[in-house]
Formats: C-alpha cells, structure tokens, sequence
C-alpha cells in the first residue's frame, strides 16, 4: 500500500508541475510568440515608402476591416 502511495504522490507532483509549466508559458511566453508573428505578417503585407533609411521604416497595410494601419518594420534594404 505505500509502494501505490508513493507513486500517486509522484504522478500527483508530475500533474502539477507540468501544469505550472503550461500556465508559465501561456502567461508569460506565448504573448510574446503571438506579437511577433502578428508583427512578422504584417511587415509581410505592409506597403513601404521607397525612401525609407535606417534599421526601420514607417509601413502601412490595411488588416482585415479594410482599414489602413502603420506598422514599423525591418528595412530590408540594410
């Protein structure tokens, strides 16, 4: 009977602990994840001036409504 215990209280201390993982990386990983692809599909539609210098450029895409937004993107000339 302490042999099945003991392995209820390890398969209880696994359950936990890979559930604090999941709720860590949902929380704190994955919004970060989520913003650089959003970001990354949006320079991908993005429309930049031709003049653009530096590291970044000031772009406009228009998302899903038909609206036209301002994103800043990688110059993809330097």
């Amino acid at each position: 009977m302490k042999e099945a215990t003991g392995e209820l209280n390890m398969t209880v201390i696994t359950v936990v602990a890979i559930a604090a993982v999941g709720a860590f990386f949902y929380a704190f990983i994955w919004p970060g994840i989520k913003n650089s692809i959003q970001r990354n599909t949006n320079c991908a539609n993005a429309v930049c001036p031709a003049n653009c210098s530096g590291k970044t450029c000031a772009c406009t895409y228009i998302d899903d409504k038909g609206k036209t937004q301002s994103v800043t993107c990688p110059n993809k000339d330097n």
